[in-house]
């Protein structure tokens, strides 16, 4: 009898709920985040910010629950995946509800999320022109991105703020990034597993002291409450924020096709097409959703790809579970304020662990790519470079027309759509044998390749 894929195995329940509360934890600052960014740019007040945090959890673990377990061979990656929200959608989203209401923000979404379903199985054919040179490059720039998202966690946002770049703040996710690093590396069994969970935990017991968990706000929200179907009125589709959510979609189908074919590569499990498709009409449900509940399209989070590839438990279950809690959270607020209530620098701490991982996970992606190739490396080199523009050089493209920056902006999406455009061009016409055959290999190449 053929023992099951470790991506199918079902662990001990508290297991699946240790792990998935581990999850969890991890992503959820970047999941509320949105909200509040956009709930802020839009001039909302506290309470209905609230109302957007509560659909944007209870979103995002419906989606979580259809990719990890699947929902018939309709949709679902079936796969260890957690989702959230993305910023791709929030530029357009803000842009959109100031020229025509926050109605058409989702009325948009809703007929964006009806253009990927349509999309998704056109979209899954192309996987063969996502080969490790592909992905791995993406991968290497979404870890090295995301580093940059840590140190925002552990520093701050607002230089003027007093406490910004604190040193204790900085320490304390040096500690809590040592406590992981003890337990990942020296520790055995499940304790190894549980690493990240340990170093949150420890992190907020010294943050009490410290003052730096806030329970004000668990206090004042309410223990139940569901969101509102069309809170802000009845759906519109002005043709041009129609147009704009549909780039949305593609830049995010990019996105997830590059974070499942990651999961693909850290778990041993092989996709074949009906998967990835499956899991972008995931993607598309999620704008669905979004458009009915006034939530936020999703995307699979990477720091939680980085917590699968650290702790080695690659069961879909335990994503599943972690679904099953957003969902929990979003219909009791006052659960998703005390989760909330975790400290930035501790969620930073192991951070900086997760996301490194899914830079080392890509260089060693690469490492199956012929780079003593000249071409091959030149498509690496310029991809990675260009996909850390926008990184590394706040308001590049700040100028460029709202349509534009939905891609420009998205260093992810700019990584993966030059890697595969190069790639298809150099790899797969006639163009890259007479590039290949212009170059003469040099001693060292031509050793390499015996």
């Amino acid at each position: 009898m053929t023992s099951p894929h470790p991506v199918d195995i079902r662990l001990p329940w508290h297991r699946l709920l240790m792990f998935g509360i581990q999850h969890v934890l991890i992503m959820y600052t970047g999941c509320v985040t949105v909200p509040l960014v956009f709930g802020a740019a839009a001039g909302l007040d506290k309470a209905t910010v609230g109302l957007l945090i509560s659909a944007d959890l209870l979103v995002a673990g419906i989606i979580t629950m259809v990719q990890s377990l699947g929902l018939g061979r309709f949709a679902g990656a079936r796969l260890p995946i957690i989702t959230g929200a993305t910023f791709v959608a929030m530029s357009p989203m803000i842009l959109i509800a100031k020229e025509y209401g926050l109605p058409a923000v989702y009325g948009s979404m809703l007929i964006g999320g009806l253009v990927g379903i349509a999309l998704a199985w056109p979209f899954a054919m192309i996987v063969r022109f996502f080969p490790a040179l592909v992905t791995g490059t993406v991968l290497t720039v979404v870890g090295v991105s995301l580093i940059g998202v840590a140190g925002g966690l552990i520093v701050g946002s607002d230089p003027k703020d007093s406490s910004y770049g604190a040193p204790s703040h900085i320490l304390l996710a040096a500690v809590v990034l040592v406590i992981a690093l003890v337990f990942t590396v020296l520790g055995r069994g499940v304790w190894s597993q549980l690493g990240v969970l340990i170093a949150l935990i420890a992190g907020v017991l010294l943050s009490i002291p410290m003052g730096l968990v806030k329970l004000a706000g668990v206090s004042n929200a309410d223990l139940f409450g569901a969101p509102h179907v069309f809170h802000f009125g009845a759906p519109q589709f002005p043709i041009t924020a129609v147009v704009a959510m549909s780039i949305v979609m593609a830049v995010v189908f990019a996105e997830s096709t590059a974070s499942m074919l990651a999961i693909g590569e850290i778990t041993g499990k092989k996709l074949e097409r009906a998967d990835l498709a499956r899991g972008l009409i995931g993607d598309g449900l999620s704008a669905l959703l979004a458009g009915v509940f006034s939530s936020f399209v999703d995307t699979i989070f990477n720091q939680n790809v980085g917590a699968v590839a650290n702790t080695r438990v690659y069961s879909r279950y335990v994503t599943a579970v972690s679904g099953a809690l957003l969902v929990l959270l979003g219909l009791m607020p006052r659960f998703g304020a005390l989760v909330a209530a975790v400290p930035k620098p501790v969620v930073g701490g192991v951070g900086l662990v997760l996301f490194a991982t899914i830079a080392v996970i890509g260089v060693d992606t690469l490492r199956k790519a012929d780079l003593t190739d000249r071409v091959n490396m030149s498509i690496v080199a310029v991809s990675v470079g260009i996909g850390l523009v926008p990184v590394l050089t706040k308001g590049m493209f700040d100028k460029f027309p709202s349509s534009a920056q939905i891609l420009f902006n998205s260093g992810i999406a700019l990584a993966a759509a030059t890697a595969f455009l190069l790639n298809l061009i150099f790899n797969h016409t006639k163009l890259g044998e007479i590039a290949r055959g212009a170059i003469e290999p040099t001693p060292e190449a031509d050793l390499s390749r015996r």
